[in-house]
């Protein structure tokens, strides 16, 4: 079993809790919320879900993602975090199973977004995904999230992309760039930034 895999709660929340979370104002941005949940996959070992986007979505469809959106009138970006992961893929959780937060990352489609990682008690077999917005979920070991991140350019922007490698795949920021953050943070308790990792053209629409 690989380090990542045996990482407990007390773990991911005494290194999230040591980390010094950045805030940024929305100023005529928008706020939104993600959420990394970190859950109990086949043989107990430590899992997250990862979706995969409705092809009939208005905004970044079938794109892979976090769960999460915009805030309600009123809500926290916690509360926000909280809602969507259960909109999303019927985890109820409450404030008690925020383990901590990442940085917040400023999208090029207009919003701040603040990562949130929570911990459920439940096997991510039992997950519920919204069919209106959620096509496939992903249950990620630990230990298959701990890969380097690759790092492109675009025409255009002198700071790179980050690209995470998933099962063939190049996952971009923004939610490359929370992926990598949990990692380093998280995974290594290296307490890397994100903000100078730009995003590729599909995702500022």
């Amino acid at each position: 079993m690989t380090e990542a895999a045996r990482l407990t709660r007390a773990d991911l929340e005494a290194r999230l809790r040591a980390f010094d979370a950045r805030t940024v104002a929305l100023g005529d941005r928008r706020a939104a919320a993600v959420v990394i949940a970190v859950m109990r996959g086949e043989g107990d070992v430590p899992v997250f879900p990862l979706t995969l986007r409705q092809a009939k979505m208005r905004a970044h469809a079938g794109q892979f993602a976090l769960p999460g959106g915009r805030l309600d009138d009123g809500e926290t970006a916690r509360d926000a975090a909280l809602r969507e992961l259960h909109e999303e893929l019927g985890i109820a959780a409450g404030p008690e199973s925020v383990l901590g937060r990442l940085d917040d990352y400023v999208t090029r489609s207009g919003y701040v977004m603040t990562p949130f990682v929570v911990w459920s008690e439940r096997s991510v077999d039992e997950l519920t995904p919204n069919p209106d917005e959620v096509a496939h979920v992903f249950a990620v070991p630990l230990d298959e999230l701990d890969v380097p991140t690759e790092f492109t350019e675009i025409p255009g922007s002198p700071e790179p992309v980050a690209c995470w490698p998933f099962r063939g795949e190049h996952i971009h920021a923004p939610t490359g760039a929370v992926i990598h953050q949990f990692c380093e943070v998280v995974l290594h308790g290296r307490p890397t930034r994100v903000d100078g990792l730009a995003q590729p053209s599909f995702a500022w629409r």
